[in-house]
């Protein structure tokens, strides 16, 4: 069973229709990539399954229950618009935030003050949130979002801001979190983070649903014959070999040896390619290129246009 459900969700503003008939199906314990471009409905789909407001038609389950006002407690959400007070010390702030989602304010003090310190911003407890950086910010709003322990948790772009260092450390909390037993939802636009960290997604464009299934199977399904050869020989006289069967798509010089990418028909066994030019070179790696989830997200994406 999902642990939690979106089915035949529908909703309407003015003469928008935002999501059309949407489903989707969230495994419990998993990182699901929730994608699409600007305006495709996501942030839609996020509010409702937050109560921010409603379906017109369709409903969510959570646990295979209707999704009821209580449940909001069981959620965090980190949304991209981010809501800090700017005038207000951050740890008032954050002490305010998380009594909000019914944390004693004894254990609020003890758990701030762990993450505070695990994420090196202890010392603006009392600077007002006006006097952090974008990143320090995203910070404080991280630990406010996960710190009442949810169960669901929904992250909408929150890398951004954030430095390579930093998005690394937001990674692996993150990552923790569902070794911990959390479910989490995660919008993003940055492609190489879900192929990092999602184990399934759901691309939604044009308020549709027009993709959905795990990251390793849609990248398998999604296959252009690809393979990738690297080699030290001549290189001339195995491009000529290789030509003569195959496509070239591309040839550089990668660690100090000759890399080609080939393009092979439909049906054509990898062996076939290695038998035809293990006698005239040393051949180091021969492997199928998958496209990544941004060349995926391209391709599908333009083929619904073209298909409205």
């Amino acid at each position: 069973m999902s642990f939690l459900e979106a089915n035949n969700i529908v909703k309407k503003f003015a003469n928008h229709l935002a999501l059309d008939d949407v489903s989707v199906a969230i495994p419990e314990n998993s990182i699901f990539g929730l994608l699409g471009p600007n305006g495709a409905g996501k942030t839609t789909l996020i509010r409702i399954i937050n109560q921010i407001t409603g379906p017109d038609a369709g409903k969510i389950l959570l646990q295979g229950k209707p999704l009821s006002r209580e449940d909001i407690s069981r959620i965090g959400y980190l949304p991209e618009e981010r809501g800090l007070y700017k005038k207000m010390k951050v740890g008032e702030q954050a002490l305010y935030l998380a009594r909000l989602k019914g944390v004693s304010r004894n254990d609020a003090l003890k758990k701030l003050k762990y993450w505070f310190e695990k994420f090196e911003i202890q010392p603006w407890w009392d600077k007002k949130v006006e006097e952090l950086s974008k990143g320090m910010q995203q910070k404080v709003q991280f630990i406010v979002t996960i710190l009442h322990n949810p169960s669901l948790l929904i992250f909408d772009e929150p890398f951004s801001g954030f430095d390579p260092i930093n998005a690394n450390l937001l990674k692996d909390e993150i990552l923790h979190l569902k070794k911990e037993g959390a479910t989490i939802i995660f919008s993003t636009h940055n492609m190489g983070s879900v192929e990092e960290l999602c184990d399934h997604i759901t691309l939604i464009n044009n308020g549709k649903a027009i993709l959905s299934g795990v990251v390793s199977d849609i990248r398998y399904e999604h296959r252009e014959n690809l393979v990738r050869l690297e080699y030290t020989g001549d290189n001339d006289q195995i491009k000529k070999i290789i030509s003569h069967h195959y496509q070239l798509e591309a040839s550089q010089a990668l660690n100090g040896f000759e890399s080609l990418l080939v393009k092979m028909p439909e049906g054509t066994d990898i062996n076939q390619l290695l038998r035809m030019v293990m006698d005239h070179c040393h051949i180091h790696s021969c492997q199928e290129v998958l496209p990544s989830m941004s060349d995926v997200f391209i391709k599908v994406v333009n083929q619904n246009k073209v298909t409205l």
